[in-house]
């Protein structure tokens, strides 16, 4: 980490959020970049810029169902004197060998076929008769030419511009254009664009391994059945689902008892397939506080710079924090709170952060904002304390959901916004204007 032990650090001293966050984001690391076939790279942010090898569209193409055909055959064309041309054949999608179309002809074309040798446009198939007249048709255009190869006539009832309904070469992108920057995450659109321009793998950061794991006696997994004195585990879930909104893969480890010695033998078995770890719960100042008992000591014995440091915050909820690296490979480790809440808001302000910055993305953080408070009364905060209450946000108002309390699972559920109360304020009135962190997309 980067803060050493000096009487000023540590449990010795109530850190700011800010402290906290900017000393997480000092020793967090992106991870080094590989090579992933496509898919595989989804939700990866790009290390290096990719360039077009091949234009798009590789050739000039139809962009619907019709006929290609010269300009001047079907200029003047209308319903009462149709063009009438010839069929030299047909033009699929991925034909190779293409007729060249000559005056007085037509070429039976499909959507995506590249235009053949000597047509200028594209008439859609329902600008004709679709190809069903027959022999000679007297008018200023009719044609009985029925050269070898020729497969009957099409009549055509409008005049069509030159390209008309043609693709040009080159109109997506260019061969030697920057298809993709550096720092891009790669969705579903950067994918298909990646595979369209032929590239079958791309160098990126992998979306990093995030294991979380509840502490506590009392914790049941849902679905069993609750004995006196026990709750449903849900902290666990909710951080999971947490790290994969985030991008990470995350692997959710079943509620550890308590007992440092399990705890802690839990945690080393994890690390194999960990680029950060995530506990919740047993980092206050009870006697059953396993995490601190288990991790106060660990990295004593390795390089500088290992070891978990736990601290008090300076907010409102999640107070009790740890933070640090653990095992040979210094992993990062994060210690939140157990109560469901605190946990929640303390993964958005640390965790996610840390995510992001593993995942090499150039802004690590929520979305945040200005928003009129919607509330009937006057809200409260601690003095000296950093209150994130949630609210639900709309059209550039916020009204608190729920109480102030860390065990409000329903409220949270139900808020799309973290409302920021700075650690001067003590009060806010209706209707001022506050801080709030987006929650969601």
């Amino acid at each position: 980490m980067s803060s050493a032990a000096t009487p000023d650090t540590g449990q010795d001293r109530l850190w700011s959020v800010s402290e906290h966050l900017e000393d997480i984001l000092a020793t967090v690391r992106p991870l080094d970049p590989i090579e992933l076939q496509l898919l595989d790279a989804q939700g990866c942010v790009l290390v290096e810029d990719v360039m077009v090898p091949v234009s798009l569209p590789p050739f000039d193409n139809s962009s619907m169902d019709g006929y290609a055909v010269r300009v001047a055959d079907v200029a003047g064309a209308s319903e009462e004197y149709p063009a009438v041309l010839t069929v030299v054949g047909d033009v699929a999608a991925g034909q190779a060998d293409l007729l060249p179309v000559g005056p007085g002809q037509a070429a039976r074309i499909m959507t995506g076929a590249p235009l053949p040798p000597g047509a200028e446009a594209v008439v859609p198939v329902e600008w004709t008769d679709g190809g069903l007249g027959e022999g000679p048709v007297t008018g200023m255009r009719a044609r009985s030419a029925s050269p070898e190869g020729a497969s009957g006539q099409v009549h055509v009832h409008r005049p069509a511009q030159a390209r008309a309904h043609v693709r040009a070469m080159g109109s997506d992108v260019r061969a030697g254009d920057r298809a993709l920057s550096a720092g891009t995450v790669l969705g579903p659109p950067q994918i298909g664009l990646l595979a369209a321009i032929g590239r079958g793998t791309v160098r990126v950061r992998p979306r990093p391994r995030v294991v979380v794991m509840s502490t506590g006696s009392e914790l049941v997994q849902p679905g069993g059945t609750l004995e006196s004195g026990q709750i449903y585990d849900s902290n666990s879930f909710a951080l999971c689902a947490a790290a994969r909104d985030a991008g990470a893969i995350a692997y959710r480890v079943g509620a550890v008892t308590d007992d440092a010695e399990t705890l802690r033998a839990t945690i080393e078995d994890q690390l194999i397939r960990a680029d950060l770890l995530v506990t919740t719960g047993g980092v206050s100042v009870g006697a059953y506080d396993v995490v601190k008992e288990a991790l106060s000591s660990v990295g004593d014995e390795d390089e500088a710079g290992g070891g978990i440091e736990f601290r008090k915050l300076a907010m409102q909820p999640g107070k009790p924090q740890g933070f640090g690296s653990i095992g040979p490979d210094h992993t990062p480790l994060l210690a939140l709170p157990g109560n469901p809440v605190s946990s929640y808001v303390s993964f958005e302000l640390f965790v996610r952060p840390a995510i992001r910055t593993l995942m090499g993305v150039a802004d690590v953080h929520r979305p945040t904002g200005r928003a009129t408070l919607r509330t009937e009364k006057a809200l409260t905060s601690p003095a000296g304390r950093r209150q994130f209450l949630r609210g639900r946000y709309a059209d550039g108002e916020v009204t608190p959901v729920g109480g102030a309390g860390s065990h409000l699972v329903a409220a949270l559920a139900h808020a799309d916004a973290l409302i920021v109360v700075p650690e001067a304020v003590e009060s806010l009135e209706p209707g001022a204007e506050v801080d709030v962190v987006r929650l969601g997309r």
